[in-house]
């Protein structure tokens, strides 16, 4: 029997909730330990051993530990779920393409307007509108015609982005005017194994 991979997590953390998201979906063996962020648990030595940056996630595989959502992302594809990750020169330089977007554009737009409205970051709303509303124009031009991001079966590029593109109106982002966002949105929902990220009230009613 294989054994399980450990997930340190936040269940309000999109960057946290990919990881667990993919583990799900490619039916990686795993538990998810979560992180009492509130409390202060990520900056206690025994965590801040696991991750000194002090943030989630953070995945123990035996003796592998490797934090950042992007390349915890990259290495269980390579080493549990090859079809995740393109061997195809040109398909995974779309698939990298899009994991810059996700450390980018989308952490700078719709994750940020979320950080304001759920966590009280203080950040510049305006801008985080305008970001988002730029990366947003920018994947529902790309996805005219496709299925997913990068070829025509789902990839970590679609793990990576999906999180807090989904739940970019609890930032006051809104999805209407992204119809090929949307679609993708419902296609990477229906895959098997597909787990939810838990809303929060905030921009919900609107």
């Amino acid at each position: 029997m294989p054994h399980s991979i450990r997930i340190h997590s936040f269940p309000l953390s999109g960057h946290a909730h990919r990881v667990e998201l993919f583990a799900s979906l490619a039916g990686i063996a795993h538990e998810v330990i979560n992180v009492d962020l509130a409390s202060g648990e990520h900056k206690l030595p025994a965590f801040l051993a696991l991750n000194p940056a002090g943030q989630v996630p953070v995945i123990e595989d035996g003796a592998t530990v490797l934090s950042d959502s992007n390349a915890i992302l990259v290495y269980l594809a390579r080493k549990y779920a090859p079809s995740w990750l393109p061997s195809d020169p040109v398909l995974e330089a779309e698939v990298q393409k899009f994991l810059t977007l996700a450390a980018g554009e989308i952490a700078f737009g719709p994750a940020a307007a979320r950080l304001i409205t759920v966590f009280n970051a203080p950040l510049d709303a305006e801008f985080c509108a305008t970001v988002a509303a730029r990366v947003l124009g920018k994947i529902d031009a790309h996805m005219e015609g496709r299925g997913f991001l990068a070829g025509d079966t789902p990839t970590i590029a679609d793990v990576a982005v999906y999180s807090y593109l989904a739940h970019a109106p609890e930032g006051g982002i809104p999805l209407e005017p992204y119809p090929n966002v949307r679609a993708l949105l419902a296609r990477i929902e229906g895959l098997e194994g597909f787990k939810p990220m838990p809303a929060t009230k905030v921009g919900l009613a609107a």
